[in-house]
């Protein structure tokens, strides 16, 4: 069985209208109160794939990514690399939840990797 998508992001240079924007279109559940200000989105009550709507810093570009669960960063990263990929942002810790990486295919998409506390 393939590697499952299990989180999204949507980002953009401001944040809360993005966030209000989704909940009232879509009657998704969006919970930014958190340090960050970072969108907890609910999207159903189960069988789905949440994610997070957040603000980008204004030298990034608005951006929607999607993160694909992997048992160990290094090693897809490495894979990716050997394949034509690059690295974009090397493994990193998410406290409380996991670590994460990011990766550009060979046409420049950037797709995110994630790792669970729990593996």
């Amino acid at each position: 069985m393939g590697r499952p998508v299990v989180h999204w992001e949507i980002s953009g240079y401001d944040g809360a209208r993005l966030q209000s924007f989704y909940a009232e279109l879509f009657d998704w559940k969006i919970d930014s109160n958190n340090p960050m200000n970072y969108g907890m989105a609910k999207t159903a009550d189960s069988n789905t794939i949440d994610g997070g709507i957040y603000q980008c810093k204004p030298t990034d570009k608005p951006a929607v990514t999607f993160y694909i669960h992997v048992d160990d960063l290094q090693n897809y990263l490495d894979r990716i690399n050997q394949k034509g990929g690059r690295t974009v942002v090397p493994p990193s810790p998410i406290p409380g939840f996991g670590s994460f990486a990011m990766f550009a295919d060979p046409e420049g998409n950037v797709v995110g990797l994630f790792k669970s506390n729990r593996d």
